[in-house]
């Protein structure tokens, strides 16, 4: 649409800001993009999002959109043409079954990793690992009903799981250094681990993810969880 204005409001270490990126690459939408500092807020952050105060926001010609799955919502909804593929099913049902999945990634799958990396009990530790690996398992048994023989969740190409799930796929190496575990050797997932290796080489989410490293983002963590005794905590 021209005379649009797009910015989006994130962290290069964020999932969640990383899937908004995801998406808005897999619909073709021009975006200015705004590094945040999460220990130093900007002022458009917090005038954006003033209830949660966190990131992502996308604003869209001076409007704020605020939580990353009502984001990737809104830019499959704003941005509709024949030649920008639909992230979300076109049937209601299948449409319920994708948010349904994107939710448990959000509640378990998230909750999960983060105990891996910031438990500092190792029986926590223990049980988050078993936890991800359950969740991992689970989201296995998903992709074959969600998927339809198809390489991805939404089918032929991506969609709205895949979009909710690739983010997280550049944490593995923070799952794994602080978890002390390989996350595939400690799984049965042939279906999910052949997905990651297809989704990580889908041109969207390839580009989208090109700013979180992953090396980069275990150096980060261990960063961050030296300053933990000071109250310093890195958001998502």
């Amino acid at each position: 649409m021209a005379g649009e204005e797009v910015k989006v409001l994130s962290s290069w270490f964020s999932m969640f800001g990383l899937r908004v990126l995801i998406a808005l690459k897999h619909k073709g939408v021009e975006y200015a993009y705004k590094e945040e500092d999460l220990q130093n807020k900007s002022q458009l952050l917090l005038q954006s999002n003033p209830i949660h105060q966190k990131i992502p926001v996308l604003i869209h010609n001076g409007k704020p959109v605020c939580e990353s799955l009502i984001i990737v919502q809104y830019i499959d909804e704003t941005w509709t043409s024949s030649e920008k593929p639909s992230i979300l099913p076109k049937d209601p049902y299948d449409r319920a079954i994708a948010r349904f999945w994107a939710d448990y990634i959000d509640k378990k799958f998230y909750d999960a990793g983060s105990k891996i990396l910031w438990s500092a009990v190792t029986e926590e530790r223990e049980q988050a690992k078993k936890d991800f690996v359950e969740v991992l398992e689970t989201l296995d048994g998903a992709f074959r009903s969600v998927s339809k023989g198809g390489m991805y969740f939404g089918g032929n190409d991506i969609g709205f799981v895949d979009v909710a799930l690739a983010s997280f796929l550049c944490h593995f190496k923070c799952y794994e250094a602080f978890g002390e575990f390989k996350i595939w050797e400690s799984s049965e997932c042939p279906c999910l681990s052949k997905w990651a290796e297809n989704v990580l080489e889908h041109s969207s989410v390839k580009e989208a993810l090109a700013i979180a490293d992953p090396e980069k983002l275990v150096e980060a963590f261990q960063l961050y969880k030296k300053n933990l005794d000071a109250g310093s905590k890195l958001e998502p």
